[in-house]
């Protein structure tokens, strides 16, 4: 997790110039309230965050994790999730605005992106595909045998509602059990004060 600290801000080339800024140095950052929750070695020592995502007792937390997601051409997309925790990959939001769209070309690319998903159903814009973050990382969860967690806050119904859109067309039965959504509230609701 050391490595993460050094994770460049996203917004960086809105920031004065003069200062390096990383990822972390920001209150609204959702991979520093991931670490902020997952590394704090009490959040993990009771077991209720366990219990709560489903995962053996002494899954530790992975952050950045390089997931892949193999491509029509056989080529793989090496995909980055916030965090893996045991099984499960976790895609974790706060105050971003949407799951990203893409281009639709880019998202058919994906092997197994039509076995996966009802792709006529799924919610399209004029951009693409709306969502992007959520089919990636669901392909990365099929591919790898994996679990994948949405973490968001709960005050945010837009987001559930764009993962509900997305689920809502997962075809396999397997898959789409093997996906869910928490909340932050959720989250804290299991850690010691």
């Amino acid at each position: 997790w050391l490595k993460r600290l050094q994770k460049a801000h996203t917004g960086r080339k809105n920031l004065p110039k003069d200062e390096k800024w990383s990822e972390l140095d920001t209150c609204t950052s959702s991979d520093a309230l991931l670490m902020n929750v997952f590394c704090n070695p009490r959040a993990l020592a009771e077991g209720k965050l366990h219990r709560l995502m489903n995962v053996d007792m002494e899954a530790r937390p992975e952050f950045g994790v390089r997931v892949a997601a193999p491509l029509a051409n056989g080529h793989r997309d090496r995909t980055e999730v916030d965090m893996r925790l045991g099984d499960v990959l976790v895609e974790a939001k706060l105050t971003e605005g949407d799951f990203q769209c893409c281009r639709a070309e880019l998202v058919e690319r994906y092997r197994d992106f039509r076995e996966a998903f009802d792709c006529g159903s799924l919610p399209q814009n004029e951009q693409g595909y709306a969502s992007y973050q959520l089919l990636r990382n669901v392909l990365a969860a099929r591919a790898n045998g994996a679990r994948f967690c949405v973490i968001a806050d709960a005050r945010r119904p837009d987001l559930r509602e764009q993962w509900f859109a997305v689920m809502q067309w997962v075809r396999e039965y397997d898959l789409r059990l093997r996906c869910q959504m928490l909340t932050w509230q959720e989250v804290c609701a299991t850690l010691p004060d």
